[in-house]
């Protein structure tokens, strides 16, 4: 855990002692499910939940005898209990408590994770909304392409992100699971009702077929959707780190007052924060391979994949967390210079207009391949030259027995590419107090 980037409430949900506290509500819970059965007198439970301590110092320092996590554990917390300890660890395998205990809290981050999304999804939607009348160049392979709408940038990010929360809402459903099965996960000393019962009060449900552990496919689409989410706020990141380039600046993230760019030059603003997340979203990426990597394991399991677990799940977590709570600071406060992206539709001249005189050409009649041969000698000259392209269309000999002065003056205006982005918008049905936006 890298504490520079550790927020609350997902820091506390990783520390050794919330650890110990689902340990502990895995292992009660099992417990009451014996009672209700028959197996463990009345009370049992509750005696135990009395008399637990959770001594994390305690713990390590069994620990370091024992070399066994999950037996430490128990021999710590059992310590003042009575004859209700028998009952303790009745039955179970270390990766029974550790597994299940494991998805309550994948489960509970992935409930935060998914709270950020949708708070996101609100602020992407507003500038979706509130730029969608505003033209700007598109870019395809960073060259100035055809006018389009600003606010489409964010209506592009918030589709995606709404695909993201569906995504990761099958996925909090698919971790929602536990495996309390005993050594080898065939239920050889404790009876599937049990399993049922407990997992039932975990808010869980049984894994339909498990060995040892859980399999760990579970994890990997999980911390695959936790990465497509970074490829997505990466695909953010990048854009507006494009906008903010001297030669560009459409848009700038927010730099707060007593801020500072550079120790040796005073003028500098740099998009620290988008290059942070772009950075982070190559170790998001990075745990999904990790995850996926822990799905073979050894017969009916090995322990290859607890050490990197013990890694990647907290790590994973946190950082797509902080991930889109910064992202959601970073379109909530981003300055967009209006001026600036209507002032460089004009930096070619009226290059980005060439499609529209092709086919303007093509509907009076010329040949598509005669039309653009036309207009692309026309433009290369004023790549090369400098000179206004609509000025030298408007010259044009052959342009002009097709075409009217008045016809043409009509086909340098950004507005028509606008024309249909009312019906793009429309596909969206968005209440910001709801948490089910659906794009149609």
């Amino acid at each position: 855990m890298v504490e520079r980037y550790a927020l609350e409430p997902l820091k506390s949900l990783w520390t050794l002692k919330a650890q110990y506290e689902r340990w502990l509500e895995v292992e009660l819970a099992v417990v009451e499910a014996y009672e209700e059965f028959g197996i463990a007198p009345k009370g049992t439970a509750q005696k135990i939940r009395e008399r637990a301590q959770i001594d994390v110092d305690d713990i390590l320092r069994t620990e370091a005898v024992v070399d066994h996590d999950v037996i430490a554990f128990v021999k710590s917390v059992t310590k003042n209990m009575g004859d209700e300890a028998r009952f303790f660890h009745y039955g179970l395998t270390s990766s029974d408590v550790v597994d299940t205990a494991t998805s309550l809290a994948l489960k509970s981050a992935t409930e935060e994770i998914l709270c950020s999304c949708k708070s996101l999804a609100n602020v992407l939607y507003e500038k979706a909304i509130r730029y969608k009348d505003l033209p700007t160049i598109g870019r395809t392979h960073g060259v100035h392409a055809e006018p389009t709408s600003f606010g489409l940038k964010f209506l592009s990010w918030y589709a995606e992100l709404l695909r993201d929360i569906e995504r990761l809402e099958r996925a909090k459903e698919e971790i929602s699971v536990g495996k309390l099965s005993g050594a080898v996960g065939n239920y050889a000393n404790i009876d599937p009702k049990i399993e049922r019962r407990a997992l039932e009060k975990l808010g869980l449900k049984p894994t339909p077929v498990a060995t040892q552990v859980i399999p760990r496919d579970y994890i990997a689409h999980l911390l695959s959707v936790f990465a497509l989410i970074a490829g997505l706020i990466e695909r953010i990141a990048i854009e507006i780190r494009h906008l903010q380039r001297t030669e560009v600046l459409e848009a700038m993230e927010p730099f707060k007052e007593g801020q500072r760019g550079s120790s040796a030059m005073p003028h500098k603003k740099n998009p620290i924060l988008c290059e942070r997340l772009t950075g982070m979203a190559r170790l998001m990426r990075s745990y999904a391979q990790v995850a996926f990597e822990n799905m073979a394991l050894w017969h009916e399991r090995d322990i290859s994949h607890s050490s990197a677990e013990r890694y990647i799940l907290p790590d994973a977590t946190m950082t797509i967390y902080y991930m889109l709570e910064k992202t959601r600071y970073l379109i909530e406060s981003l300055k967009v210079f209006e001026e600036k992206v209507r002032n460089n539709l004009d930096l070619t001249k009226g290059l980005i207009y060439s499609q529209r005189i092709l086919l303007a050409l093509v509907d009076k009649g010329m040949s598509r391949e005669e039309a653009y041969t036309l207009v692309q000698s026309i433009a290369l000259e004023c790549w090369e030259s400098g000179e206004s392209f609509r000025e030298r269309v408007m010259q044009n000999e052959k342009v002009k027995t097709l075409l009217t002065r008045e016809e043409l003056e009509t086909l340098f205006e950004p507005s028509y590419y606008l024309r249909n982005v009312d019906a793009i918008y429309e596909r969206f049905k968005h209440d910001p107090k709801s948490e089910n936006q659906k794009g149609n």
